[in-house]
């Protein structure tokens, strides 16, 4: 063979079988196959870059939007300042403009939903990842649960005006007499109120928190479960102890994206929080959120100060969002650093 057939003999065999080319010669050189460009080297380069261009266009956008947004709040801006988050006055008539009893009701409304939907929601996750009922039934219930986040907001909304707030009621009406004596129970309730606009809001991301978190679980190794049980943990100890701290961040980030709609959402809870501008403690009187009065006044809105206002709430839901999304980053990466 000559010294040419020999070098390439050594270079396949070293491309093939690396460990196998060290041990025919133990001077042979292994190639970083990292460096080599390949047949599809000039496609693979194109759909590198065809992914950087689409994630920076995806940051360009963000920043576009945030952009324009803080634009058209200008006139606000410069007309109330800082003062605009504490201001509680909200008159069309006067141009007087406030901002706090917006976004009370919109933290208030979100809080409410992410307390109840997050253990509901992870318990639904349990049960559909877990063998406590059959895959017959596991499978179409987890499925039958994914096809309420496809309802439109608005249908949502009218079911919450002719069927929730009638059912809830009788049961707003029994926490005021037995429970006024509580802040977050002393309004006589009317119908619509917080309470309805969370429980609508918790109805609405259930399907998100449960979702993500059932992929979290079932991503996690059976070795897991059966190195807790074989330990004498039991069934429960299992779950606690080892499943949802281990699945913790997926469940974490669940609960983020299904903050990220509460705040945002719009239609249905216009539908069904009363739209009033003020701040109350009881969870049974009447509210208003930054996506609702948007909704109601913008399309009305002729005066260039009224728009501004209006910009400036959108601006302030913008940046909630964002800062949300942002502390949700970091406790995922907090939470993930603390198990390695």
């Amino acid at each position: 063979m000559s010294d040419s057939a020999e070098s390439v003999d050594k270079f396949l065999k070293a491309a093939t079988n690396p460990s196998l080319a060290l041990l025919l010669d133990p001077e042979a050189t292994v190639p970083d196959l990292k460096l080599a460009r390949g047949q599809n080297f000039w496609l693979d380069q194109s759909f590198t870059w065809l992914v950087r261009a689409l994630a920076l266009g995806t940051v360009s956008t963000l920043l576009w939007i945030g952009w324009v947004i803080f634009q058209q709040a200008q006139p606000a801006i410069q007309r109330f300042g800082v003062g605009f988050l504490w201001s509680q006055d909200w008159d069309v008539g006067e141009l007087v403009f406030g901002a706090l009893p917006y976004i009370y009701g919109t933290l208030v409304s979100s809080a409410i939903a992410l307390l109840l939907a997050v253990p509901i929601g992870v318990a639904v996750a349990l049960v559909t990842s877990e063998d406590f009922l059959p895959l017959w039934v596991r499978l179409p219930f987890a499925f039958i649960l994914e096809l309420l986040a496809a309802i439109p907001s608005v249908i949502v909304g009218l079911w919450g005006i002719f069927v929730l707030i009638p059912f809830l009621q009788p049961i707003q009406q029994w926490l005021y007499q037995l429970l006024k004596w509580l802040p977050l129970f002393s309004t006589e309730p009317f119908g619509p109120s917080l309470l309805v606009a969370g429980i609508i809001l918790a109805i609405m991301i259930l399907p998100t928190i449960a979702a993500i978190s059932r992929e979290a679980l079932l991503a996690l190794p059976d070795e897991l479960r059966s190195a807790s049980m074989a330990l004498g943990a039991t069934r429960w100890e299992t779950i606690v102890g080892a499943l949802l701290p281990t699945s913790g961040s997926g469940i974490l980030g669940a609960a983020t994206l299904a903050l990220g709609r509460a705040l945002g959402e719009t239609m249905a809870v216009t539908m069904v929080i009363g739209n009033s501008p003020q701040i109350s403690l009881s969870l049974l009187d009447l509210g208003y959120t930054i996506p609702a009065v948007l909704a109601n006044e913008f399309a009305e809105a002729l005066d260039a100060l009224h728009v501004g206002a209006l910009m400036y709430l959108a601006l302030i839901l913008f940046v909630l969002t964002l800062l949300v999304n942002v502390a949700a980053v970091l406790m995922i990466q907090v939470v993930s650093q603390s198990r390695r």
